[in-house]
């Protein structure tokens, strides 16, 4: 089976930046996602069309078809009032926005009462390179199309 348009697809990965692994799935726990309903990035998206099971690729993903250019008009001076505990740099905070979404952002520098902070996705202006193994390719249940993404075991028992 081929992974087309509303397929569920698990696979494998290892994704590097600069020739540094930046993020990985672990062994026996493929990242499952719903193709074709923008679950992952683009460019990646795009080159698993068409592949089945078993087959292994190498993708280059520019920032366009990544997680973008980098702005800089995303970097922010916040007052350090705004933070409840202590503001540690490097690290991700969440902030809400005004229509209820949250922005992750990232803390670049304390300055006495000035924290400046990053909206930009850390990985935003890279060139990624994804290692990517095809694991699985199922069709998609009718529940699974309705809410938009995959549905991986134990992941909605509660409902």
């Amino acid at each position: 089976m081929n992974i087309t348009q509303d397929k569920v697809v698990e696979l494998d990965y290892v994704l590097k930046v600069d020739g540094e692994v930046v993020d990985q799935s672990e062994p026996g726990e493929p990242l499952t996602y719903l193709h074709g309903h923008s679950n992952i990035i683009p460019g990646l998206e795009k080159a698993l069309e068409g592949k089945k099971a078993g087959d292994s690729l190498h993708v280059t993903v520019q920032p366009e078809d990544g997680y973008g250019e980098r702005d800089e008009d995303n970097v922010e001076t916040l007052d350090r009032s705004d933070f409840d505990d202590e503001v540690e740099v490097g690290a991700t905070y969440y902030a809400q926005a005004e229509d209820g979404s949250v922005l992750p952002f990232t803390v670049m520098a304390v300055d006495g009462d000035q924290v400046e902070v990053d909206f930009n996705p850390p990985l935003a202006g890279m060139v990624l390179n994804f290692d990517v193994t095809v694991k699985n390719v199922r069709d998609a249940t009718p529940e699974e199309l309705e809410h938009g993404h995959a549905h991986t075991a134990g992941m909605h028992d509660h409902e």
